[in-house]
């Protein structure tokens, strides 16, 4: 059998196709989208009539390859990856991912995993290499199965609310940049808390939110869980803001770094390896789950292998957090090209004094490295951003974690002086890489973290944002003008 036959004939699927069945008849669904997430982290798909559910289910949509880079076209007007003559990739599916559109109750959303075409002369019907979603399943599978580990994970994904001026562009943000303050969260209290009520009724657990410290900047959390489930969750929640700002006029701003002189926006990371747990749920009191259980379903309990040995210090993680922690600084070179994935992510790295993570360090709660032991039984992954495509950013973190365990990777002491004062005093410590070329250069050559982007994936990446990176060179910006333009004579 092929991936794509395997897939659709896996044991209990039929059952869930007829579960989502039943889903739309009751909930009254008459339309869905199928949807599937490029390089980029963008969500792309199709929509198909409801009536059509169990063609779908067996057949899947069909799409350009080129989809998974967006179709777009590079500096030279060549298509990123896959010309016009390339086949269409065929899109599976996943009915437990199945959920209703809280804003439209008449839409729901599916996610899709992606295969080569059924008629190709090579590898027909075979796990699409360019589907970086179905490579984090995968990804993952394997980490579990060599280790007995699970990933589980949780994201601060930090954003601006941004007015409209009379041109539809932005005009600043909704609030002041006051850290902190309820007065400026409450100027904001009808927008997120619509945010909370669509992302309550799509499955997402949230736990806390804050007032960041630039112009409408929010950071919203929800519940940590398996990594392929908070990926979900992260591209549920941007594509929540998305339809919240269509309803209050405003603009939901991923950009990482839109103002100078205030934060930007990143996306840390809290990562942790369990053994067991069991499956809970989380309903919110709904009388009408309004998806399949999987929406609501979260891992809990079992053995949180980060946890400091008893006998040990009460803050040091135990060996394996250990091991971890010494691949992610091996490879944080290479890692940064994924968790700071635009031109404009360097712009949180250069604008000083506001504590984004500049070198390749570990302490306690040290803010000045780039990874640092939160909590107890977790460690917080700092060199990552707003713009993050959290599927590439999971894959590439087990593959770092993979490595710390089969090299018993040792990262040394924690550093619990300020990382800039310990420099002073003469210690040696590796820089991030300060630009997205850089980054790109350093993930070239580190086969670890190259190996999270299999087959075609890793091209793809390298040629799209090398690209971003060649235009951004290629680009005259108003900062030229204003430097340049009068300089002489």
């Amino acid at each position: 059998m092929t991936d794509v036959e395997a897939y659709v004939a896996a044991d209990g699927r039929a059952e869930l196709v007829k579960q989502v069945r039943a889903k739309i008849n009751e909930l009254g669904i008459q339309y869905i989208y199928y949807q599937f997430i490029s390089i980029t982290g963008r969500i792309v798909g199709k929509g198909v009539p409801a009536d059509h559910w169990e063609t779908i289910a067996d057949r899947g949509i069909q799409l350009v390859y080129g989809a998974t880079a967006n179709l777009f076209l590079d500096r030279y007007r060549n298509y990123i990856g896959y010309g016009p003559e390339a086949a269409e990739l065929v899109a599976i599916p996943d009915p437990e991912t199945f959920c209703q559109l809280p804003w439209d109750k008449r839409v729901a959303r599916v996610y899709c995993t992606c295969f080569r075409n059924r008629e190709e002369e090579e590898n027909p019907g075979a796990f699409l290499t360019s589907d970086c979603r179905g490579n984090l399943k995968r990804i993952h599978a394997q980490f579990r199965e060599e280790h007995g580990l699970q990933l589980r994970h949780g994201c601060e994904p930090e954003m601006m609310w941004l007015k409209k001026g009379a041109d539809g562009q932005p005009n600043g943000g909704v609030t002041k940049p006051n850290c902190y303050q309820i007065d400026q969260f409450e100027e904001l209290r009808p927008v997120f808390l619509r945010v909370i009520e669509y992302s309550k009724a799509m499955g997402l657990d949230m736990i806390q939110g804050d007032h960041e410290d630039a112009p409408g900047q929010l950071e919203l959390n929800f519940m940590y869980d398996d990594a392929l489930r908070t990926c979900d969750r992260l591209t549920t929640y941007r594509q929540i803001c998305a339809q919240v700002a269509r309803e209050f006029n405003l603009i939901a701003c991923f950009m990482t770094k839109p103002f100078m002189g205030v934060s930007a926006s990143g996306c840390h990371h809290n990562l942790s390896l369990w053994r067991g747990g069991e499956e809970t749920m989380s309903t919110f009191g709904l009388e009408q789950l309004p998806g399949l259980n999987e929406n609501f379903a979260y891992t809990k309990g079992g053995e949180n292998t980060f946890m400091p040995v008893p006998e040990a210090s009460r803050r040091k993680p135990g060996p394996i957090g250990l091991n971890c922690i010494g691949g992610v600084i091996e490879h944080l070179g290479a890692l940064t090209a994924i968790g700071c994935s635009t031109v404009n992510s360097y712009r949180r790295l250069w604008d000083t004094g506001l504590w984004a993570p500049v070198y390749s360090d570990w302490g306690y709660q040290n803010r000045t490295c780039g990874l640092r032991v939160s909590a107890p039984g977790r460690f917080e992954y700092r060199a990552v951003d707003s713009m993050v495509n959290p599927y590439l950013m999971a894959g590439a973190l087990l593959k770092a974690f993979d490595d710390g365990l089969k090299r018993n990777l040792d990262p040394g002491e924690p550093e619990q002086r300020n990382l800039y004062e310990a420099m002073e005093a003469g210690k040696q410590v590796k820089k991030l890489p300060m630009s997205l070329g850089e980054a790109l250069d350093r993930l070239a050559d580190d086969e670890v973290i190259k190996s999270a982007m299999p087959g075609e994936m890793y091209p793809l990446y390298h040629w799209y944002k090398r690209d971003e990176w060649e235009r951004f060179l290629a680009t005259t910006s108003s900062w030229d003008m204003e430097t340049y333009m009068d300089c002489l004579p």
